[in-house]
């Protein structure tokens, strides 16, 4: 059951490192997606949905980005799964001010905190179940974090071309990962709103290939080709299954 848990919340935690700062745009306030997971030969194993929220207290300029998680149906039965992460973005920069990350989980619980310390270059990792993996962090050359979801999210203002590719550094836990988002071929694809033209963002590990990304997994992201630039299809795919993310549900929010 922790390799189902961990294709739920590979795709949705973690940070990334962008190319040039610059206002956060993917999410709006008040922007909900929600997605339904199909994993192995389950159609509907759980569900996840994104939102964001404007937060301008203190005179700071935020956006917080939470992301639900939650096994469903048959497989809630014999896996009751629930996990809550919370990220904390600056909007005009871009900049990752924190991650929270809890859950329940029959073996083990999830209790971690990721914030990041822009003077110094690094980021406390606190992880209250397993103390023995907390501590400082430096963070990696050539720009500023960003959680992975939304620097996802945030290909719909690419406008990557078909060949073209984005360089950026996935943080996931306490490691850092180099990754080239690719924009790989269009796709149409059926979900639970309708059908769309898309397209499919592949990111790469090219060099020296750990985690996931060493075993042969891949993650992919299908970006609907309209107005609105929806990422209507998530997938995470490895060697013993696949848990794949359609959009079933979405409120626009406001757009600035």
């Amino acid at each position: 059951m922790v390799r189902v848990k961990k294709l739920f919340l590979l795709p949705l935690v973690g940070a990334v490192s962008l190319v040039s700062a610059a206002p956060f745009t993917a999410l709006h306030d008040g922007e909900t997606f929600t997605y339904k997971v199909g994993f192995a030969i389950f159609t509907h194993a759980g569900d996840i949905t994104i939102s964001a929220h404007d937060d301008k207290s203190n005179g700071r300029d935020l956006v917080r980005i939470t992301t639900d998680t939650r096994s469903n149906g048959f497989v809630r039965g014999f896996y009751e799964f629930d996990n809550k992460a919370e990220v904390v973005l600056d909007r005009p920069t871009s900049r990752l001010q924190s991650v929270k990350e809890s859950g329940s989980d029959p073996k083990p619980a999830t209790d971690t905190e990721f914030v990041v310390d822009y003077a110094k270059r690094t980021a406390s990792y606190t992880d209250r179940v397993r103390t023995g993996r907390s501590g400082e962090l430096a963070l990696p050359e050539g720009g500023d974090p960003i959680d992975l979801i939304s620097a996802l999210v945030q290909t719909r203002d690419w406008n990557l071309q078909l060949g073209q590719k984005r360089d950026v550094v996935v943080q996931f836990g306490r490691d850092f990962y180099p990754l080239s988002i690719y924009a790989d071929h269009y796709e149409t694809v059926r979900t639970p709103l309708g059908k769309y033209k898309t397209l499919v963002l592949v990111p790469r590990m090219e060099k020296n290939p750990i985690g996931l990304f060493k075993k042969g997994g891949e993650i992919k992201v299908w970006i609907s080709q309209d107005a609105s630039n929806l990422p209507v299809k998530i997938q995470l795919k490895l060697k013993f299954g696949a848990a794949t993310l359609l959009l079933s549900d979405y409120v626009p929010g406001t757009k600035k």
